[in-house]
């Protein structure tokens, strides 16, 4: 994928016969198994830099904000003098994992097609840093399926602050009431309340569907391959 197309379909202005709905997706864990990679990267990180943690703590922590995780699980004062640090280990250890550990989900391609053909606004709505989400873009290879992304540059912080998710909301020109997200995280979760956005989970991230469902959930399924099955089922295949 060539810089030109990666910045010419971040999102589309002709509005010509638009659907009035969006489906916003997180990637990480939802669309592109992806969230080991990343815990693995951290707990590299934060041994790098002398502050071990736990890998069970980073997973709890993944697809936060990265300034929220490394104040968690670092402390206040060492992520304020090692944080910048441990963000560019961690990108370090990251980007290798693109070409040989991570992948599409199954039948997420499929999922993101659907929903184009019904009519939606489809919309990659994360706050992953211009260079990662080239990657996850390559393997997800579903540009003629997507209406927007937005990435790092789109908001000042990232979930549970809404700011991503409003970003996604403006960029496929709908209100909070014509969407849903689909996420992984109780972050996600969180987000999309904050935006007003119905939200439903997915447990192919690694948290449990009791943790999405208190974080706000209206539904949980194994994974888009579940969803898609069941998709006229779902308050995504009721959106209208």
């Amino acid at each position: 994928m060539t810089d030109s197309t990666l910045a010419s379909s971040d999102s589309r202005t002709d509005a010509s016969d638009a659907p009035t709905t969006a489906v916003l997706f997180d990637i990480d864990g939802t669309l592109v198994d992806s969230n080991y990679a990343h815990v693995d990267a951290w707990s590299k990180a934060f041994a790098d830099i002398g502050h071990p943690v736990d890998s069970w703590r980073i997973h709890e922590a993944i697809g936060e904000d990265s300034t929220l995780l490394l104040s968690g699980l670092l402390g206040d004062e060492v992520a304020e003098a090692r944080g910048d640090e441990a963000k560019e280990r961690h990108s370090a250890h990251y980007l290798p994992h693109g070409d040989t550990d991570l992948h599409v989900f199954p039948r997420a391609t499929e999922l993101l097609d659907e929903l184009t053909r019904r009519g939606h606004r489809v919309v990659l709505a994360t706050s992953a840093p211009e260079e990662e989400l080239a990657v996850l873009r390559d393997l997800l290879d579903v540009e003629g399926a997507l209406w927007a992304v937005t990435s790092s540059e789109d908001a000042e912080t990232a979930k549970p602050d809404p700011g991503i998710v409003q970003g996604a909301l403006d960029k496929a020109g709908v209100d909070a009431a014509q969407a849903v997200m689909v996420g992984d995280a109780v972050w996600d979760m969180e987000a999309a309340g904050r935006a007003g956005v119905t939200c439903v989970g997915v447990r192919s991230g690694g948290t449990s569907a009791a943790s999405l469902t208190e974080a706000g959930a209206v539904e949980v399924w194994d994974d888009v391959a579940a969803l898609l099955e069941g998709l006229d089922g779902s308050v995504v295949g009721r959106l209208s």
